[in-house]
């Protein structure tokens, strides 16, 4: 896959099949909207792009930034995994703001992408305020030599499955659910950093912690099965989402990992970590000594887990 991002000045030469969209978890919708690239592409020989910004406008125009299910470099990699072929990342400014619709399809679209076929939501928006839609897309197409294919939205219970949708469900800790929209398991990549050596040291489970940005939305802080990508090769784990509150200090929200039938040293690796299951909410206990006692019990519920699934 091309990764074009931070610039305004591009030009991809070969012709396109383009999407727009924030692509924020790449759930079941966007894999819809995917596939009828991927149908378009093969019949005319074409390419898949999809545009996006590089930041959210909506978290620059707000007054704080929005959280986001995958984060640029983790929605770069499920495109890449999806078979798109060049993706864009445009710089959101006041001016890329302040661009009219119709430049936007005529300059960026089917110029700077060379879009033979545009393929979006029924409530797609872009262009200054939002102002241009499907319908706008469908009135440009002939003046700028593209076809336009909008996709009707995936449902799930009468109910349009969305980024938001997912957020909901995540906030909840209903991570089957989330699951469920997204098409896959929610994840968490990074890489390994150095924590306060309790898991190992004190605690005699030796842990991965992730610590990712910022703007990433975690899940409700708690306990999750969960299954781990390291080189390759998928481990059976427990993982504590959070703050880590029986442990001392000012602890930043993260993702602490006990990787079953992994002992060697990871740190500095990046890794892929799965959340499959809700086990419990996340507490303070009294001692580390209690902690010791839950985490055995996590361990064994995580096991269960497994042994159930895929016995």
């Amino acid at each position: 896959m091309e990764y074009i991002t931070g610039r305004k000045k591009f030009q991809i030469e070969e012709p396109t099949v383009v999407s727009i969209g924030k692509f924020d978890g790449r759930h079941r919708g966007h894999q819809k909207l995917m596939s009828a690239m991927r149908r378009l592409a093969e019949q005319n020989h074409w390419k898949t792009a999809v545009f996006t910004f590089a930041t959210a406008p909506a978290a620059v125009v707000g007054e704080r930034p929005l959280k986001v299910i995958t984060t640029n470099e983790e929605r770069r990699t499920n495109l890449e995994k999806s078979g798109i072929d060049y993706l864009v990342e445009y710089p959101f400014d006041s001016q890329s703001s302040h661009m009219e619709p119709e430049e936007f399809v005529s300059r960026i679209l089917a110029g700077q992408m060379n879009a033979k076929a545009i393929v979006a939501g029924t409530d797609c928006g872009f262009g200054y305020k939002r102002a241009g839609n499907a319908e706008l897309l469908k009135k440009l197409a002939s003046r700028y030599g593209y076809q336009a294919e909008i996709i009707e939205k995936e449902q799930d219970c009468h109910r349009d499955i969305s980024s938001t949708y997912v957020k909901e469900m995540l906030d909840k800790g209903e991570i089957e659910k989330a699951n469920q929209l997204l098409g896959e398991p929610y994840a968490i990549h990074g890489k390994v950093v150095h924590g306060n050596h309790i898991g190992g040291a004190v605690l005699g489970f030796p842990t991965a912690n992730l610590i990712p940005p910022a703007i990433k939305r975690l899940p409700r802080y708690g306990v999750y099965v969960s299954r781990v990508l390291v080189d390759g090769v998928y481990y059976q784990g427990v993982t504590n989402i959070g703050k880590k509150p029986t442990v001392e200090g000012d602890n930043p929200p993260g993702a602490e990992t006990y990787i079953m039938g992994l002992d060697r040293d990871i740190y500095g690796s990046t890794i892929e970590v799965q959340l499959l299951d809700f086990i419990r909410g996340e507490r303070k206990f009294d001692s580390l000594e209690e902690l010791k006692e839950q985490i055995s019990r996590d361990k064994e519920a995580a096991a269960g887990y497994f042994e159930k699934k895929f016995k």
